[in-house]
């Protein structure tokens, strides 16, 4: 085990080791924390314990910690976690606080927290920005909406986890600044195929137009980040394209549920939809740049 850079008495429980849940459970066990973790998948639950972490062995042996925190793929894998069979509404205790770091419905957020609150169980929504390298670095920026009080309670746990911690306001605000985030994002990234794919189609070379773009107002990390994988032609998966979709689904209902008018989202959405059918759902986000450069006749498969 990494010597820790502090203690704590606080017990944390960890549900969701994926591939930035595991480096999250790690980062609070390097911060002192006493952690208990659970996962569906053995391999992950076996790398957190080798850095000092607990074995719950279920979800009700994670519940008796004092902050349980969630980080699981969508809405409806929250909801069971919460209140399926053996969930955590049901065994945690009154008192103690729940942190759910997924990327979920905001609307189904304000109704978890509602009916956890009738529990005597407050409920923190925290969703993250930064990707694999924010998680692995500690330096995730946490977007949290929830009481104050219960955030300054828990600081200390998120700061472990991340860099820049807002209080965005009451539950569900957190999930709000989430898809406003990944709207931002997934518009950003298709001005960047747009451009580089118009330099191209140009007879420009695009490194050169990059490089001028990111010295002047066009500039932008979506540029700098992701129009260098575009010009490496590396679309591995850093942000997968299921998981942006899953993301700009869940802005379009809640612009639909509130009336908020999406056009930009609701046409990136249906580009990434092309994406999903045509087998690439797998690729990273910056694949859109992929799709248009086909649509542009600059690959194999595009018009002639």
């Amino acid at each position: 085990m990494t010597q820790a850079e502090g203690s704590h008495d606080t017990q944390i429980g960890f549900i969701g080791l994926g591939v930035m849940g595991r480096w999250m459970a790690a980062n609070l066990i390097k911060a002192g924390f006493r952690l208990v973790v659970h996962d569906l998948n053995r391999a992950a639950v076996d790398e957190v314990t080798g850095k000092g972490g607990v074995d719950g062995g279920s979800i009700a042996g994670v519940a008796a910690a004092d902050i349980v925190v969630t980080m699981l793929p969508d809405t409806p894998d929250v909801e069971t976690v919460l209140f399926g069979p053996d969930g955590l509404a049901g065994a945690m205790r009154s008192g103690s606080v729940l942190i759910d770091m997924s990327s979920i419905s905001p609307i189904a957020t304000r109704r978890f927290a509602a009916d956890l609150a009738e529990r005597g169980i407050a409920m923190l929504d925290a969703p993250v920005s930064g990707g694999f390298q924010g998680a692995q670095n500690g330096t995730l920026s946490i977007m949290v909406g929830g009481a104050e009080e219960v955030l300054e309670r828990c600081r200390p746990v998120l700061a472990a986890m991340g860099t820049t911690i807002s209080h965005i306001g009451e539950s569900g605000a957190g999930q709000v600044c989430k898809v406003c985030n990944q709207v931002a994002v997934a518009i950003n990234i298709q001005a960047v195929a747009e451009s580089l794919t118009l330099a191209r189609k140009s007879g420009v070379d695009p490194a050169k137009v990059r490089a001028a773009l990111l010295g002047g107002f066009a500039r932008s990390t979506a540029l700098d980040l992701h129009g260098q994988r575009v010009l490496d032609d590396n679309f591995a998966a850093g942000f997968r394209v299921a998981l942006q979709r899953k993301d700009l689904k869940l802005a379009l209902e809640t612009g639909s549920a509130t009336g908020a008018p999406l056009p930009a989202t609701a046409l990136i959405q249906e580009l990434y939809g092309v994406l999903a059918a045509t087998g690439r759902i797998g690729l990273d986000n910056s694949s859109l740049a992929l799709l248009l450069e086909e649509m542009a006749g600059l690959r194999p498969g595009g018009p002639a």
